[in-house]
This record gives C-alpha cells, structure tokens and sequence, in this order.
C-alpha cells in the first residue's frame, strides 16, 4: 500500500546517518534536524559554491551567485563601516520585488543585525509603525517608498539606503544610493561570531490588535525551518519518483518563479532561501501580472511556481496555460492561504504530471508545520498534509488535552522552528505561547492516517489571497471617520481570493456614507488590500453579547438573509 510506503520512506529521511537526521531534546519536548545549520549565516553561505550558475533574473537584469554574493559583501562592508551597524542591531528593507531586496536581507545577516522586512504594500503609518517599533538605525528602500517616509525620516534621524534613484540626483543628506555603495571600493568586514539563539529577523504580521506585530525570531528556528522545507522536497522527491523522473528527463534547470512578496515567510524562506541554498534559478516579478508571468514561464523556461491561490486560479484561468507557455512547468505549490476544493483538483486534472503541493504554517512558526506534495497531493488534495517531523500538533481546548483523530479543535504547534517572541509584546507573546506550544487561532482535525485539515479560523482575520488583514485595524480606521459610530469587518467567502473583507457600520449621519465614501477614507489611511469589497450601513446598534463584544454571526446571517 502507498501509505505504508510513505511512512517507510519518512522513518529513513529521517533515521541515523541521513541528513534529515531527527534527534529529541533532552527534556523529550522537542525534536529537532541534527545537521541544520547553526546560523543563518552560515546557511546563506552554502550558496556561494554555485560560482558562476545564473541565480537572479529581474527585468533587464541577471546576476550569478559569484556577482550577487559580490553585492552583498560590499554592502555588508559598508553597512558596518560607514553606517556603524552591529551585531543586534535592526535594519529595515521596504521595497517590492528586486535582486537589492535579497542582496540587503543577506549583507545585514553579515553584520550580525537584524533584518526587518517591511510590507511594501503599506502606507505611511504603517510603514512609519515598523520603523519606530523595531528600533531600525538604518532603512533601505525603493523610491516610492523614500516618497512616503522622506519627513519622517528626517525628523528621526534615519538613515537610507534608497535604490533604483539615478546617478546625480538630489538626495537628502540622511540617504545614499544603494547603486554607489555597492560600487565603490570594498572595504574590510569585521568577522562575528553568531549564537544560534541570537535573534536574526522581525517579520511583521497582522494580528487581532489593531497594530501589526513584530515576530522576532532566531538564527536556530530559522535554520530548522529551512532544514524542514528542504526535508519535505526530499520527502515529495522519494515518494513521487515517476513525477521527479519526468522533471529530470526534461533536461532544464530547476527555475522558480516568484511572485510572492518577499516581506512574506513563503517569499523569504520557502523561495529565495532555499533557492540560494539549492542553486536554483529565481525569476523575480515586481508586482504579479499573469500574462507577464506566462511571459517568463515561456520564455526562461520556468520549471516550478508558488503563488496564493488567487495567482493560481489566474493561470489555470488563462487560456495560455493549454498552450505551449505553460510546458516548461512541472511544479505547482500552494500557500498563503486555503484553497477551494476546486482549484486544487483542477492542478492535478490539467497537469497530471506535475508535482502539486500545498502546506501549512504562520509566520509565527516560520512558515512550518504541515505540508503535502507530489502523490500525496493527488491522494488527499483537500489536506494540508502530514505534520513535518520536528513539528508536534495537538487538536484541542489546550495542548494538554487532546481531541481524538477525527474531531476539530483548535490548532496548537509545538516545534524549534517557532518564533521568539512578538517584539516587545510580553503580554501578547505569553497568550500565543504557551508551555512552549504555539495557539494557531485555526481550527482543524487530524484524521486516522494523520494528515491535517484546516476548517476555520479563531483569529480575527481576514485572509485575502494570503494578506492577512486585522479586523480591529479596519474598524478603528473607519470610526475615525466622522459620523460613523460603530464598525464590524469580517471575512466573507470568495471564490477568486479565498475571502473578501465586508464592513458594516452604524453612522449618526442622514444619509450614511455611501460605499464610495467609506472606501476613500480607508484607501488614504491603509494599504490597498484593506479596503472592504462590500461595505453595509445600519442606523441601529450594531448586535453585542453581555459582555460588548460583537456578535459577527449574527450580523453575516443579518447580511445573508438580506
């Protein structure tokens, strides 16, 4: 039986003497990859063996491991010498899809700092949020992000590193063109010592506050993770052999399409990393555009994409996807948020030889927990897959006490891949991590032969094609608007992006404001995404329980029945 042939391959993966080696901690409570990477310095470092191997593309730019490694070092350089950064100190990146975004992220892990990717999506406050909470010295940025923040800026004392300006230019005397830096002489770079502990990143993600949070995680959690993603393509690669004999008898190089923005775990972690780390070719996008991604698909021959499910239904959606632009691809993943039923049986019925896949995980655990690819896919598409083997799930009211195969509960994660801590958040940290489990805020089940399923969500948050939006962010922008007394943002189904953000709110004004108005005000305020799809006015009180809070059920039955 397949099953059991799967288990086998696993229990080998993972037995004495493999790679994936998996040892438990001496107390019994984790488990974790013998031969990961101490730090993620030394995992980034592995990729300076592929020399001369093309690495990057990006619109009229190529550059190979040996020139992008070469950038990095001369940034690092000047990051440490002119700019004074240290080990521990917080550098922040807000910029869209570019080879700078990758040669930043690595030159700050030289000097020891921490990087702190910024959503390139966002607006000034947001933006300014993430600088003033993580404490950055330093920014480096695209223009149109220096346009948003150039006052604030200044009025702090920052400094920036700003890309893509043209030689000669007038820039501010707080900025230097990343294009010098990278030019100039290189200069000497003080060796570290890294603690695999030491914290390495800051990913900001949206929590049910309505401020995003700082996730701050180590050197070690990383690289586990890193060792996790790498663990579970050996695992697709041993338990699908006819589908990777397919890849290798194709003759072309393993080449990854990436769409997903690089400030997200999938972008950094799952793509750039582990490419870096494996010599595969990256196809950067600035912005996703499916006919241009076809473009690139065809004319790089592209060999494997991972988008949200939105960018998958676009391709498959595509009348190219039948034609010979699509013909190079052999992968197809999954992730960011859950996909419909239909589209993941629509990846294995188009291309019945590709190696499908899909996973599970938050930024909180960075990006791990369960994943599913290859045959396993096409034997339980609707699954996220098993629990990766250094990753403990628990269904139930509290890890302590778990439900039985079968029954949903709410997710708990346990594994070495989870963060640290929220970045100054005691309060917010003790609630998510609890006797060193992780609350999901999903619900879901394990079933009889321990695949994971997720049915719903805890967490007040809206996942739209993969960003996640605070419900309270919504709510407290537009009560700031006046005459709007009230607000409730919820998720609604959507076929296209998963889930929708619908609004209702009370206003004291006659007439109430209208859709228009309302989307306006939220538009100047927060980043695109977060502007609801539908909004809905009341003049009565919107629904509340004993003890205040709103009743989001009733008000979707209210809208439904409608």
């Amino acid at each position: 039986m397949k099953l059991e042939q799967w288990r086998n391959a696993w229990q080998q993966l993972i037995g004495p003497g493999s790679p994936y080696e998996v040892l438990t901690s001496p107390d019994g409570c984790l488990r974790y990859f013998r031969h990961a990477p101490p730090n993620l310095l030394e995992a980034i470092d592995a990729g300076r063996v592929h020399g001369e191997r093309e690495f990057l593309v990006w619109e009229q730019q190529r550059l190979t491991f040996a020139g992008f490694f070469d950038q990095v070092d001369r940034l690092a350089a000047q990051l440490s010498q002119r700019f004074a950064v240290k080990q521990g100190d917080r550098v922040a990146i807000a910029m869209r899809n570019q080879p700078a975004w990758l040669v930043a992220f690595v030159a700050v892990q030289r000097c020891g700092a921490v990087c702190v990717p910024l959503n390139s999506w966002g607006l000034r406050d947001e933006l300014f949020h993430g600088l003033q909470d993580s404490g950055a010295r330093v920014l480096v940025c695209d223009e149109p992000r220096l346009q948003l923040l150039t006052s604030d800026l200044l009025s702090e004392g920052l400094v920036s590193i700003v890309v893509g300006v043209q030689e000669g230019q007038t820039l501010a005397s707080n900025c230097q063109r990343f294009e010098a830096l990278i030019q100039a002489p290189a200069l000497a770079l003080p060796a570290i010592t890294l603690d695999p502990d030491d914290p390495a990143l800051i990913l900001y993600t949206s929590g049910t506050t309505s401020r995003a949070k700082g996730v701050l995680s180590s050197h070690r959690a990383i690289c586990q993770a890193l060792t996790a993603l790498e663990f579970q393509s050996a695992f697709c690669a041993v338990s699908s052999p006819e589908r990777i004999q397919a890849v290798i008898d194709s003759g072309l190089a393993p080449t990854n399409l990436m769409a997903v923005p690089l400030f997200h775990v999938s972008g950094l972690h799952a793509q750039f990393l582990l490419a870096l780390r494996s010599g595969r070719r990256l196809l950067l996008m600035y912005k996703w555009d499916v006919d241009k991604a076809f473009d690139l698909i065809r004319d790089e021959r592209c060999t494997q994409f991972n988008g949200a499910p939105v960018m998958m239904q676009q391709l498959l959606g595509s009348p190219r996807f039948d034609s010979a632009d699509s013909d190079s691809l052999y992968g197809l993943g999954l992730g960011g948020a859950l996909a419909p039923s239909r589209l993941l049986a629509q990846i294995s019925k188009r291309k019945p030889k590709a190696i499908g896949g899909s996973g599970y995980g938050l930024t909180e655990s960075n990006g791990i927990g369960a994943a599913v690819g290859g045959d396993q896919f096409v034997y339980k598409p609707d699954s996220v897959g098993w629990p990766l083997p250094i990753v403990d799930v628990c269904i139930g009211p509290d890890p302590h006490s778990p439900l039985p195969a079968g029954q949903s509960g709410l997710i708990w994660l346990r594994s070495p891949t989870l963060m640290s801590a929220y970045w100054q958040l005691p309060q917010a940290s003790a609630q998510a991590l609890q006797d060193g489990w992780l609350d999901t805020g999903d619900i879901g089940l394990l079933d009889e032969e321990g695949f994971l399923y997720i049915t719903d969500r805890v967490k007040d948050l809206i996942n739209r094609a993969g960003e996640k939006i605070s419900a309270s962010e919504v709510e407290s922008c537009i009560c700031e608007m006046p005459g709007v007394i009230e607000a409730a943002a919820f998720a609604v189904a959507d076929e296209a992006l998963g889930e929708r953000l619908a609004l209702v709110l009370r206003s004291e004004l006659d007439p109430a404001p209208t859709h228009e108005q309302v989307c306006a005000f939220i538009g100047q305020r927060l980043a695109a995404y977060k502007v609801p799809a539908e909004v809905h006015t009341r003049h009565e009180p919107l629904p509340r329980n004993a003890s205040g809070k709103l009743i989001k059920t009733q008000l979707k039955e209210l809208l439904v029945s409608a």
